[in-house]
């Protein structure tokens, strides 16, 4: 991080301060604060950051923002919401870099296209990148404190869970290039409708001046008919002739997927370490962001070969003779859709589906976990396991669908060794739930059983 000043820090958020000293570094956890640090006070429901204001001075916090006073002193900076004082920090903070900064949001596929255009972008620029899944309101601007003055470029992905928080995120990080990936049903249970939650990731225009470009899902019809003003816009997709970036020609075999982007006229043979349709709309935002920002063809095609999934994002592993895809970050109705799609076109003996509850859908919630079963029959699936309430509904499709072996569960252990007594080799496995319901724990207990390391 650059230094500031605090009296610059305390004008950036509306405060006044007595103070004249510089700040090295701005920390909202006490156990990780470096001395010299501002240390601001952030609420939630579980905890409250002003019960350490003492603690962070002690460490040699240089001054502490809070919302009350704590009895810090002259080092103590008020302000009325620290959460919103945090953003307008990160916001001044940001316009001391003159830098091309990219902006992505969307149902599903933001953290992978994140990690794909901060490959590919770093092809050409050093790049800063939001870490995990530290794309909130407090996340994204802790991610903007560690730029400084070697960076030339950031990726950064943009989350929410109702109305004006990608506003509030995109005012604070100002995208000179926005990207947005799908609209899905994704917080439907707060947000009503895919119209309302298109209109959600659409406030990413509001920190964007209005000549910046954008790069949108040109099949996805809600995007593609969207409202955009005056920005430029190149659509990336895979069925819509209208797209500047289109993949075509695509061959998946051992784990990966080739395809030819074609774009203004040239052609791009491109290989991606990941099968799965939705990892080519991944691919084709991240090509496209690398041309529009200057990185050579080649260069972002050699980017893309070597990314690698972050996280439980799809993790395909091989033990034992068996395929297991781990894939327990999140789930959504398009993104099971999705994964059921990969498991369904693999090469082997027998597929086995292992589907979690879908969270946060609302009244969309029954719905979509009976779809997720008719799907798992479409693609084939012969064995089917759920876990939890919301899945037993997948369950009752599947079996109405023609899955023979179907079983549900409501304990993780349960579930494990069962699926450890009925794996054998050539078989395939999908774990898929949303991030809410740890799958991950099934998922080690299974390697256990089988002596598999992880």
């Amino acid at each position: 991080m650059k230094a500031l000043s605090i009296l610059d820090i305390a004008k950036a958020v509306g405060a006044q301060t007595v103070l004249n000293c510089m700040v090295e570094s701005v920390c909202t956890d006490s156990r990780k604060l470096q001395p010299g640090c501002l240390f601001i006070a952030l609420s939630g429901e579980n905890f409250d950051g002003h019960e350490y204001t003492g603690a962070a001075l002690e460490k040699g916090a240089a001054a502490v923002l809070c919302e009350r006073e704590t009895g810090c002193g002259d080092k103590e900076i008020l302000v009325d919401d620290t959460h919103l004082a945090l953003l307008h920090l990160a916001a001044y903070y940001r316009r001391l870099f003159e830098l091309p900064v990219i902006g992505i949001t969307g149902s599903v596929g933001k953290t992978t296209t994140k990690e794909m255009t901060a490959a590919v972008i770093s092809r050409k620029y050093k790049t800063l990148k939001n870490e995990g899944n530290r794309n909130n309101e407090i996340g994204l601007p802790l991610t903007l404190f560690n730029l400084d003055g070697s960076y030339e470029a950031a990726v950064l992905e943009m989350g929410m869970s109702g109305f004006r928080e990608i506003a509030s995120l995109s005012r604070t990080a100002e995208p000179s290039l926005g990207i947005i990936t799908n609209i899905g049903v994704s917080h439907m249970e707060k947000l009503g409708s895919r119209e309302n939650i298109l209109k959600a990731k659409m406030e990413i225009l509001e920190g964007m001046r209005d000549d910046a470009p954008l790069l949108l899902n040109g099949d996805d019809a809600l995007i593609f008919h969207a409202e955009t003003g005056n920005h430029q816009v190149s659509y990336f997709g895979i069925e819509n002739d209208a797209c500047r970036f289109k993949a075509y020609g695509i061959e998946q075999k051992n784990g990966a997927t080739e395809f030819i982007i074609g774009y203004d006229g040239a052609e791009q043979k491109t290989v991606i370490p990941a099968v799965g349709k939705h990892n080519i709309y991944n691919a084709l935002a991240a090509f496209g962001a690398g041309i529009l920002m200057g990185v050579p063809p080649l260069d972002a095609a050699a980017a893309l070969k070597e990314y690698k999934p972050s996280g439980m994002r799809q993790r395909i592993k091989n033990a034992k003779g068996i395929t297991f895809i781990e894939d327990c970050y999140n789930a959504s109705p398009d993104s099971v859709r999705a994964a059921l799609s990969v498991l369904g076109g693999l090469p082997v003996q027998r597929k086995i589906a292992v589907l979690g509850d879908m969270l946060e859908l609302g009244d969309l919630s029954g719905q979509a976990h009976a779809e997720s079963g008719i799907c798992a029959a479409e693609n084939g699936i012969d064995i089917l396991l759920t876990y939890g309430v919301r899945s037993v509904e997948t369950a009752n499709k599947a079996r109405d669908n023609g899955i023979k072996t179907v079983r549900s569960f409501t304990d993780k252990r349960e579930l494990a060794l069962f699926l450890s007594s009925v794996l054998l080799p050539e078989d395939a496995v999908l774990f898929k739930a949303s991030r809410g319901m740890g799958l991950e724990d099934t998922i080690k207990i299974v390697y256990g059983e089988l002596k598999i390391d992880e």
